[in-house]
């Protein structure tokens, strides 16, 4: 098949895209609405402390010390309570002492103090907060107690800096912008199996195979200008750029092998919002990881979109080169073809 024709038929899904307005509105209004909320973001992080305590007895000399303004002591009940706030974010750093404390030193037993860590510490500071925690233990008794540490992190230990809100969520935009584009072109082709418009122009000297190449030029391309108009605007290109724009290139061939599939699953326009709807959810999974670390689980990485996310997320805001993402490519490429075969191979049938 000629370029030409290739050329024509991606010059027509364009319009039969912009032609329907809900995508076109949906298309315009979401790349301007995820580059205003970036910049209405905050771009700092805020820097005071949230501590979480349980302690036999806060002493009046020990409250004073601990009353600083970069630092939010907050008292726990239990250490089921204090584990599921550092899980969730809301302390960064946990003390807890054994009720029993004074009763096991009169024992001669040594007790154990648990450090509770949030998976956004960094190993740098591990330290700092292990003298903390002896340091609270001298004061409860005016000596050095002979306490060990038990040091628990939660979630992935990632080394690097705290990461302000406008750079958290910058990948995840990129992502929804790449899925929203999936759900266009998914519904592009329920239109015109609907419609009747592929068996059409199959009649035609088109091929089934040109009709293919031409879809997913259309679908990767969109989508990737889409992605890469996003960071380039919000400077998400400034580090890394051939990596991300590779990672985004991959992810968008990935999101037309999803938009093929579900074109091929849907019987009509509104089983294929559904399919679709379905199809997004899963693959947003992967977001939850940069939004809440301490959500994260091995499963997730089965979900071809983590490998995008990632990618993105640590090249952009942990300065990860290709020797420590590259990796995630070939997984999100093997994933890419698979979809792009599996949705095509089944489209196929309905015509043949």
């Amino acid at each position: 098949m000629s370029a030409a024709a290739i050329w024509a038929l991606i010059r027509k899904d364009a319009r039969l895209y912009f032609a329907n307005r809900l995508f076109a509105l949906v298309t315009i209004l979401g790349l301007v609405a995820y580059t205003v909320i970036y910049f209405l973001l905050p771009s700092t992080i805020d820097e005071t402390l949230p501590i979480g305590l349980i302690i036999p007895d806060l002493p009046p000399a020990m409250a004073e010390i601990l009353n600083d303004e970069a630092v939010v002591i907050t008292q726990f009940a239990s250490i089921e309570e204090l584990r599921a706030a550092v899980a969730a974010g809301e302390v960064t750093v946990g003390f807890a002492f054994p009720p029993d404390l004074y009763d096991q030193l009169r024992q001669g037993a040594r007790p154990t103090v648990e450090l509770l860590l949030a998976p956004t510490v960094t190993p740098d500071v591990v330290g700092v907060y292990e003298a903390a925690a002896r340091e609270l233990s001298f004061s409860l008794i005016g000596q050095e107690l002979p306490v060990m540490i038990n040091e628990v992190i939660f979630g992935p230990d990632l080394a690097g800096a705290q990461i302000a809100p406008r750079q958290r969520m910058l990948p995840l935009f990129a992502v929804l912008v790449l899925m929203v584009e999936c759900l266009g072109l998914a519904s592009l082709m329920a239109a015109e199996v609907e419609q009747g418009t592929i068996r059409a122009l199959l009649v035609t000297p088109l091929t089934m195979r040109g009709l293919f190449v031409a879809k997913s030029l259309f679908g990767s391309l969109f989508a990737f200008v889409q992605a890469a108009l996003l960071l380039a605007i919000t400077g998400g290109l400034v580090k890394a750029p051939l990596l991300n724009l590779t990672a985004l290139l991959i992810g968008s061939v990935l999101m037309t092998g999803a938009a093929f599939l579900i074109a091929a699953l849907g019987r009509d326009l509104m089983s294929v919002m559904g399919w679709g709807m379905l199809a997004l959810l899963i693959m947003a999974l992967p977001t939850l990881t940069i939004l809440t670390p301490g959500l994260a689980a091995a499963w997730v990485q089965f979900i071809p979109t983590h490998y995008l996310v990632d990618t993105i997320y640590r090249s952009l805001n942990f300065n990860a080169g290709w020797s420590e993402v590259g990796a995630n490519l070939l997984p999100l490429a093997g994933s890419a073809l698979l979809l792009l075969g599996l949705g095509m191979g089944i489209l196929q049938r309905r015509f043949v």
